[in-house]
């Protein structure tokens, strides 16, 4: 396989990005849920080019038992690659990286899980990359968010993630997979969009003081809008396939939907 060249330019005279999006646009979104059958809930996210599978099993009994927790359930993540995910084959064995991943997604979904309901148990995060292009661990927490909410574990909220990055001096919102490689840093995050709690912030790459502030506030602006596409991919699944009997409790379902 050639080489990947380095574009010359990540955002052009215009302020057009690579792929002709504006700084603070995001790429096209497309979530669903309930498309796999055997699992308890699932989602998919297709972010740009990347597209993500997420399946959710449990609450359910925990093996090996020294895992288990007396007071909650145990949140367990597990965030996988397949070989042909990325240009490159991948190789088949879990990469460190991917362990550091299904770690950040356990650590950004547990405080919205009411785990004390399910003591002893386990509940089953399985995320699978299908196609890899920039922000896999943001697009992999928009599906896992809405896969546990498939499953019907309580939660308190969904949980929108998003990168902010920085190219050519400028912050941009939503990194591609040339972005990710040539850029000058990106910072994920995931927050609850009722509070705007951030519930995972992480950074790489130099940031000054103001231009953190102001990624924040990017990425607080657009994990608000993955909420609303995160609760229309859940109205579609349930809401819409309501019959006209249950007229009385689609009102309760919008209202359910609006706590998520």
């Amino acid at each position: 396989m050639s080489p990947e060249k380095k574009p010359d330019n990540l955002i052009n005279a215009e302020g057009l990005r690579v792929d002709g999006r504006r700084i603070d646009e995001l790429r096209p979104i497309e979530m669903k849920v309930g498309v796999l059958k055997q699992a308890d809930g699932s989602a998919s996210i297709r972010q740009g080019k990347t597209y993500i599978i997420a399946a959710v099993y449990g609450p359910r009994e925990l093996h090996p038992r020294h895992l288990t927790l007396n007071d909650r359930a145990y949140l367990r993540v597990v965030y996988r690659m397949t070989t042909f995910s990325v240009p490159d084959r991948k190789r088949p064995a879990p990469s460190r990286r991917e362990k550091e991943i299904s770690m950040v997604i356990a650590n950004a979904l547990s405080p919205v899980i009411f785990l004390e309901e399910f003591p002893k148990a386990v509940i089953d995060v399985f995320v699978t990359v299908i196609q890899a292009d920039g922000g896999t661990r943001c697009a992999a927490i928009n599906a896992a968010s809405l896969a546990l909410a498939d499953a019907g574990i309580p939660m308190k909220s969904l949980v929108p993630s998003v990168a902010v990055g920085k190219a050519e001096g400028q912050l941009i919102v939503d990194l591609g997979d040339e972005e990710d490689k040539y850029g000058q840093g990106d910072i994920p995050m995931a927050i609850l969009p009722h509070t705007e709690e951030i519930v995972l912030l992480q950074q790489d790459g130099s940031f000054t003081r103001e231009e953190i502030i102001e990624a924040l506030q990017m990425g607080i602006n657009s994990c608000k809008y993955l909420h609303e596409v995160q609760k229309d991919a859940l109205k579609a699944a349930y809401v819409g396939a309501t019959s006209d009997e249950d007229e009385e409790n689609d009102d309760e379902d919008d209202d359910y939907l609006d706590d998520l």
